[in-house]
Formats: structure tokens, C-alpha cells, sequence
């Protein structure tokens, strides 16, 4: 079958997108995707889980990888980071009425100079200065980066909302927003279900939000991010795999990440870049089941989630919740999938 982009098209109503978290996370609603469609709460997942099942979460944590600033000609910058390359370098994304020329500076911040070196398709490497970590830079100077279908700036409130509440690694631009609707309340419910939990780190780049740009998805060029599998999470799926139970992924990057490590055959821990592209026909290693968000038309992960559960399932599923109100997107609603195509 020859797919085109056009074939993960959908017309999304624009109220159905979530601009601002609900007041409690696990009160968003989670749909079942099964033989039949369920309308159930977040709150309601652990239902849904097994004994000896495994959920692998991402705990990256979003950088304040927004700079505004200005270039040498005084005219204005803003800045989004990528993905960081090393202690004082990184990719972003820089949006001015001219693009800045290599060897340039920019002043960000009123506070930092960094230089402009060349660019990596739609990105341009920097330079930071060498005195201080990257890192720690951004995040004292930076403003959290809300993705480009927020329409409004980030408040004190998305500090705390557009985190996970296990967020620990520092690293990404976008939050791995399936874990978003995990309270500790859930948490402890899926644990008295007698289910495990792993986790990986898988830094989220700004790349995520970009549009797929050619009709053939054989000619699309995926973005790369940076992952982190510990051993311990190998040994679990392993243990998990063995004993009957399944490996849930909480969200496309942890997916992503664990299918990437097992792509020669076995899952190996370690660190490495993952630019894959799943699509229907790809022959899923390690995940049994994906609880994910409504995602983009004509977006990579749709393309994904179709891979999974099925393009006509996922065609199904989407219609039904356009139908019934659902809140798209990263402050939005949740469902739950099953490779099998039987969640419960």
C-alpha cells in the first residue's frame, strides 16, 4: 500500500483545541479503543491495566527554551531551541524578519551573546558562551516554549502544568504529553493494580510540531532526538515480555525511543539519536499497548498511532471523538490503544 499524507487528514473543528490545562490532570477523558469505542475518564485507566503489566514513562524534563532578543542590527529574535549538541552548543529555531548570517551575534535575554553558526536544514547551530552550562543558561533566562497551537504566552501556571509530574531529566522543548493526565493518585492506582513502572529519557525537539512537507511519505525526512534506555528498564520489559504481561508505553516518544533501541532485532540499553519514521507496515518489537493524545492532521505521530492500531481504527476512533467534543492536542484529552486492537 502506498500512503500519501494525504491519507492522515482529518478537518479539526478549532474550539476542539485545548488551549489551557483542565483544574485537575487525571479529569481529562480517556478514550477506550478496543472492538468498540469507550468514553471513560483518566481517572478510570487502571481499570485498564493488568497484573504484570509494565508502563514505560519519558522523564524528560522542558527546558525555558524561548529567547527573545535582537541581532547586531537591532532588529528583534526569537529563539527556540532544538536540541542542545554540547555544553555550549546547540541547534534552535529562529524566527526574525531576516535570517541572521553565519558569524553573526544576537543578544538574548538582555542578558547573553551567543553566535550564529551555519545552518542544518530548517535550524541554525549556536554558539553559547563558554563561562557557564547551556542548560543552566536558558532555564534562568528562557521562557517555557507552549507549542504553536496555544494560542496565547505561557503563564506561572503551565510552570507546573506543562511538566510531568515525574519530569527530572532536563532536555526537551515540547512535553511528552501523554504523561500529562498522571497524577500521584493514578499512579498509586496502576500500582495496586499490581503493574510496574520503567522509565526512559527521550528529549523532545521542537522538530516534533513540524508539518510533513512532501505527498510521498517514502520522501520525508524525520527530525532526530536524543534517548536514554537504562538497563534496569531493559531487564523489566524483558521480565514483563516473559511472564505474559504487557510493555504500555506512555506516549509516541516512548514508543519512539523503545522501538528505535530494537530495531536490529533485541532491545539493548544505552543512549543514542532516533530518527525514525513509523508508519502502517512497521513491525512493532517491544510495545504492547500506547496510552497517546490526539495528534495533528498530517503529523508524523498520526502516522504513527495508525501504524499501531490500525489506519481505519484510528480513522474510526478520531471521528468519534470530534464527535463527542474531545479537547485536542497537548492540553487535551487522552486515549488508550492496544496493538492487538482490544485495549481492555
Amino acid at each position: 500500500m502506498s500512503l500519501t499524507v494525504d491519507d492522515f487528514d482529518y478537518a479539526l473543528p478549532p474550539e476542539l483545541i485545548a488551549q489551557a490545562p483542565l483544574p485537575t490532570r487525571s479529569a481529562s477523558r480517556l478514550l477506550v479503543v478496543g472492538q468498540t469505542l469507550a468514553d471513560r475518564h483518566f481517572i478510570d485507566l487502571p481499570e485498564f491495566i493488568r497484573a504484570g503489566d509494565l508502563l514505560v514513562f519519558n522523564d524528560t524534563r522542558v527546558l525555558h527554551a524561548r529567547l527573545h532578543g535582537v541581532k547586531e542590527s537591532g532588529g528583534a529574535v526569537e529563539v527556540l531551541l532544538e536540541r542542545q549538541l554540547g555544553p555550549h552548543e546547540a541547534l534552535a529555531m529562529i524566527r526574525a524578519s531576516r535570517a541572521p548570517r553565519p558569524g553573526t551575534s544576537l543578544w538574548l535575554a538582555d542578558a547573553f551573546k551567543v553566535t550564529v553558526g551555519h545552518r542544518v536544514g530548517e535550524f541554525f547551530l549556536l554558539a553559547f558562551p563558554s563561562d557557564e552550562d547551556l542548560v543552566d543558561l536558558v532555564e534562568r533566562h528562557g521562557k517555557l516554549p507552549l507549542p504553536p497551537y496555544i494560542q496565547r504566552a505561557a503563564v506561572d501556571a503551565d510552570e507546573n502544568r506543562y511538566q510531568t509530574v515525574y519530569a527530572r531529566e532536563r532536555g526537551s522543548v515540547a512535553a511528552p504529553t501523554a504523561g500529562l493526565h498522571f497524577d500521584q493518585g493514578v499512579l498509586d492506582a496502576v500500582a495496586a493494580r499490581g503493574a510496574q513502572c520503567a522509565w526512559l529519557t527521550l528529549h523532545v525537539g521542537a522538530g516534533t510540531f513540524q508539518p510533513v512537507r512532501v505527498h510521498q511519505l517514502s520522501e520525508h525526512k524525520m527530525h532526530r532526538e536524543h534517548y536514554l534506555i537504562p538497563p534496569a528498564t531493559v531487564e523489566a520489559i524483558a521480565a514483563t515480555h516473559a511472564s505474559g504481561g504487557r510493555v504500555i508505553a506512555v506516549g509516541t516518544t516512548s514508543m519512539r525511543a523503545l522501538e528505535s533501541a530494537a530495531q536490529r532485532g533485541e532491545l539493548t540499553a544505552g543512549e543514542g539519536e532516533t530518527g525514525i519514521f513509523i508508519t502502517p507496515g512497521f513491525r512493532f518489537r517491544v510495545v504492547d499497548a500506547l496510552i497517546t493524545n490526539f495528534h495533528l492532521p498530517r503529523s508524523t505521530l498520526l502516522m504513527l498511532v495508525s501504524a499501531f492500531a490500525g489506519l481505519d481504527t484510528i480513522r474510526r476512533a478520531y471521528a468519534h471523538a470530534i464527535g463527542h467534543g474531545y479537547r485536542f492536542f497537548s492540553y487535551g484529552d487522552a486515549m488508550f490503544l492496544s496493538h492487538e486492537n482490544n485495549a481492555v
